[in-house]
């Protein structure tokens, strides 16, 4: 998104978007992420945030935590570091001490294990909606859209282990976008 007409994030926008992401995004937490930060509050275009998600995905870390210090950085610097931080942060923490507490006492409960099974189900769903939906808005080309299938099909399919996996992919994408440009 031009620098010219992005709105100014303040730090209160950093804690309010990113506890809104963190309360909401239970078991798909990367679809409410890029729900709030792109057509929500609009601070990054689909490109400029599927940009980011690409570095956080090849950091350590979960990716919303790292896109919460890179947004953060960006807008705030350490204060919206620890702001983003902190919004994303605080409600699950609660929320999932609650929780563990009631599934400590109610966990066998088989209405309980089925809500369980049917929210994950529900997770894995948003996660593979949000995949889809980033892959039309940005708009892959055939070698981008041939990596990505090649990724789905050796961890989603056959059950590789997603490091090495990744260890050969993101040569090969560096590649083949070096040569596109050629």
């Amino acid at each position: 998104m031009n620098e010219a007409v992005r709105p100014e994030i303040t730090k209160g926008d950093l804690l309010i978007g990113f506890l809104k992401i963190g309360m909401l995004g239970f078991g798909g937490v990367a679809s409410m992420a890029r729900y709030v930060i792109v057509e929500e509050r609009r601070w990054f275009t689909d490109e400029e945030y599927a940009a980011i998600l690409g570095i956080c995905q090849v950091m350590p870390g979960p990716n919303t935590v790292n896109s919460a210090v890179i947004i953060g950085d960006r807008f705030q610097g350490l204060p919206g570091v620890l702001l983003s931080l902190l919004g994303l942060m605080l409600g699950p923490v609660v929320v999932v001490t609650l929780l563990g507490a009631a599934f400590a006492t109610y966990g066998k409960v088989p209405f309980i294990q089925a809500a369980i099974m049917g929210a994950a189900a529900g997770g894995a769903g948003l996660v593979v909606g949000t995949g889809f939906k980033m892959v039309q808005n940005v708009g892959l080309g055939l070698r981008s859209s041939l990596v990505a299938a090649v990724a789905f099909v050796a961890v989603g399919l056959m059950n590789w282990p997603m490091i090495p996996v990744v260890a050969v992919l993101v040569p090969v994408s560096v590649a083949l976008v070096l040569i596109g440009r050629q």
